[in-house]
Order: structure tokens, then C-alpha cells, then sequence
């Protein structure tokens, strides 16, 4: 059942379409001008011997001394091949669990992204990414949308939607350029019917939730409905806690409760102008239907169900009360699906077309503030930069001239 009820939506979303000739070119990307390296190649070089630098790193390392952040920024700017990204990956993870670790520099994160993508080692970022706390690796919106792009533009949507999943692990979702992308990645993905599994399931719905928030509009309130519905399936099967654990998500009871409250909205909204996709409402339809078929089955075989399978559920006398409303909310969503329609406020294009069309309206607007932002943030990190070398520069002047007094001292003590 973890997928069936998807593939069901993701079947109507492949069959309504509402998408102009102009997109098979996929202009509704990023533009050339916001991947362009050479902002960030226009920065002062700092040239350095790869293996100079790993020497020293080791030595400190095996003294028990602390790397500096400057050093391991250093050996990322100047990889030159696709085994330096390798011999990087081991740096950033010794780093991390250094004393040092907190002082890892944006900058440097940025840089280890454009360097995977540039040399061929995207899995590279993607790996270290996913693995976040091993490595350090915490990017902000403009590199996330590099990545993520560069995962839409060869059709690798599952990965894509892997980078979105982190991004809502942080909570990233300010840019409205990656909260474009990100539904775009999602209605991509679930388009191709993938088989999920249930945390694959609880991860798009968190994802789809969390982004959708930030649109008021069909294809962010679709996101929500989907999202909430995805969640709600969830905790009716496994319980609240299988929900939230290791989420940003609400820890109350009753997510698909908060699919209706979606519903509600859109149908006491004025006007038409916002509706929610049919696709999404047919999903909703579905996994009511398939939940109150189980909870049918789950009644009659109770007695005979196994205590095995009674420990995985993990589900209290809340989680019981929730599932008991099961009927109460698939009445509900009849009343609401046929207010919506008679409304004049469900629209037939499917998910995928919605966000494909978000995409191409409002992606390019998007770009400038983004692009304009993420100049001064570089000029900011070179400032900064320019700052640890000077004091870097400083506290070597200065440790080699207490070094020369201490030899003068024991010069002068030995003549004494």
C-alpha cells in the first residue's frame, strides 16, 4: 500500500497537461547567468601545493593540534582533479570532528560544491550532504539551488529531490527561487511513479508541506494537501511518533485533519484564482479509501495479529483516537470535494503541470534578487578571508619572534 495510492496519482498527473511547446527547451531553469562561475572565479587566487598542505594538516593532526578553517578552505579552492575531491572529502570530515569544527567558513561549503560539480564528483556532494553532521556540510539557499538544478537539468529527479529533502532538514526554504525548484524536483519525481517506501513517503510529504507553505498559490496549496496527506497516511498506520521523529514537523495529531483544513481554505477563499489540483484531490480520495479498507481488515483479523507486528505499529491510545476519526474525515473530504467543485476551484491540470508552470512564470524574476544577493555575500567572504590571512600572517610574525628571544635568551644564558 505505500505506493499504490501514489502511483494512482501520479497515473492522472501524467494525463492532463498544460504546458507550452517552449518548456521542452527547459528555459524555466536556472539561467545560464545564475550558474555562471565567474563571480566566484573573479575572486583573489590564492595558490597553493595540495600535497604541502595535506603534509601539514596530517602533522597538526597527529600532534593533537587544531587545524585552521583557512588551511582546509585553501586545499578546496584549489582542486584540480576528481582524486583532490577525494583526498577534500578527507579533510572536511577531519575537520569536522576537530576542535576547530564549528569554524568550517560558508564560503568553503560553497566552494565544495561548485568543486564536485565542476570535476565530476556531484555523488560527492550529494554523500556529504546527506551526512551533514560527519562532515560539517550545512549549505545556504544559492548552493542549494546549484545542486539541485544541476540534478533537474540531466532528469535525475530522485536526487534531486534528495538535495530538497536536506534543504528541508534545514528549514531553507526562504529563497522563492528554491522553493520553486524544490516543487518542481517533487512533481518531477512523484511523475514518474516511483516506488516508496515509507520514510521515502514521509520525507516528500515533509518536503512537499514544508515548501508548499511558502506559496499561496494552487501548485503551493496542492503541495500542502499532498503533503499533509502523505503524512497523515502515515501516522493512521504507524503512529504520530513515526511522523515527527528526526523532522521539522508539528508533533499534534491529526495531519490529515490539517489536509481538509487545506481544503477549507481554498473553498472560503474569494474568488477563483486559487484552486487545488484534481490530481492531488484524487489522491486524497484514494488513500482514505485504501486507510478505511485496513482499518476494516486490521478490525476483523485483530485477534489473530501477531505481537510482532502490534510492537512495529508502536501506537498509543491517542494514535487509536486519531484513527478513529477516520470515518469522520472521509465524510468530510466528500462535503469539501464537492463544495470546491461546484466552486469552480479545482483545476484539472495535474501537480507536474502546476509547478512546471510556476516554474517557467517565475523562476526568471526569481534570479535577480538571488543573483545581486549572492555578490555581496561573495564580496563579504573575501573580506572576511582577506581578515583571517592577516591575522594568520600576524600570529606567525609573532610566534617566530618569541622563537628568536627564546634563542637569544638561551644564547645569552650559555654565555652567561
Amino acid at each position: 500500500m505505500a505506493s499504490s495510492v501514489l502511483k494512482r496519482c501520479v497515473t492522472a498527473a501524467v494525463k492532463v497537461k498544460r504546458v507550452s511547446p517552449s518548456l521542452s527547451a527547459r528555459r524555466w531553469l536556472l539561467s545560464s547567468a545564475y550558474t555562471d562561475t565567474k563571480v566566484w572565479e573573479a575572486r583573489e587566487r590564492d595558490p597553493q601545493n595540495l600535497a604541502v598542505l595535506a603534509t601539514t594538516m596530517d602533522r597538526t593532526y597527529e600532534r593533537n593540534l587544531p587545524v585552521s578553517s583557512l588551511c582546509v578552505s585553501r586545499f578546496v579552492d584549489n582542486i584540480s582533479s576528481r582524486e583532490e575531491v577525494d583526498q577534500a572529502e578527507y579533510y572536511l570530515y577531519k575537520f569536522r570532528h576537530s576542535p576547530n569544527c564549528w569554524y568550517l567558513r560558508d564560503w568553503t561549503i560553497h566552494s565544495w560544491i561548485r568543486q564536485c560539480l565542476k570535476y565530476g564528483a556531484r555523488e560527492k556532494a550529494l554523500h556529504t550532504l546527506q551526512n551533514k553532521v560527519q562532515y560539517g556540510i550545512f549549505p545556504d539557499d544559492f548552493t542549494f539551488n546549484l545542486l539541485i538544478d544541476s540534478y533537474i537539468k540531466d532528469g535525475d529527479f530522485k536526487s534531486a529531490c534528495s538535495v530538497v529533502e536536506e534543504v528541508m532538514h534545514q528549514e531553507a526554504f526562504d529563497l522563492p527561487s528554491t522553493q520553486i525548484l524544490s516543487l518542481y524536483a517533487l512533481g518531477s519525481y512523484l511523475a514518474t511513479r516511483p516506488q516508496l517506501t515509507v520514510l521515502q513517503e514521509r520525507a516528500l510529504g515533509a518536503s512537499l508541506l514544508i515548501c508548499g507553505l511558502k506559496q499561496d498559490n494552487t501548485a503551493g496549496l496542492s503541495a500542502q494537501l499532498l503533503g499533509n496527506a502523505l503524512l497523515g497516511k502515515i501516522e493512521m498506520l504507524k503512529g504520530i511518533h513515526a511522523v515527527f521523529k528526526g523532522m521539522p514537523l508539528h508533533w499534534t495529531r491529526g495531519y490529515l485533519g490539517r489536509a481538509l483544513a487545506v481544503m477549507e481554505s481554498v473553498a472560503a477563499a474569494p474568488g477563483s484564482d486559487v484552486k487545488l489540483s484534481k490530481d492531488t484531490l484524487d489522491y486524497m480520495n484514494n488513500l482514505l479509501q485504501e486507510l478505511s479498507s485496513t482499518s476494516d481488515s486490521d478490525s476483523s483479523g485483530e485477534e489473530s495479529a501477531g505481537e510482532e507486528d502490534k510492537k512495529e505499529d508502536a501506537v498509543d491510545e491517542d494514535d487509536q483516537a486519531e484513527r478513529a476519526n477516520l470515518s469522520t474525515y472521509t465524510s468530510r473530504f466528500k462535503e469539501l470535494s464537492s463544495q470546491l467543485e461546484s466552486q469552480g476551484k479545482v483545476d484539472a491540470a495535474s501537480f507536474q503541470a502546476l509547478v512546471t508552470a510556476l516554474a517557467q512564470q517565475n523562476l526568471a524574476a526569481a534570479e535577480k534578487p538571488d543573483l545581486e544577493q549572492y555578490e555581496s555575500r561573495v564580496l563579504a567572504w573575501e573580506a572576511e578571508k582577506r581578515q583571517l590571512i592577516q591575522r594568520e600572517k600576524e600570529m606567525r610574525e609573532k610566534a617566530e619572534q618569541e622563537k628568536q628571544e627564546r634563542l637569544a635568551a638561551k644564547a645569552a644564558a650559555q654565555m652567561g
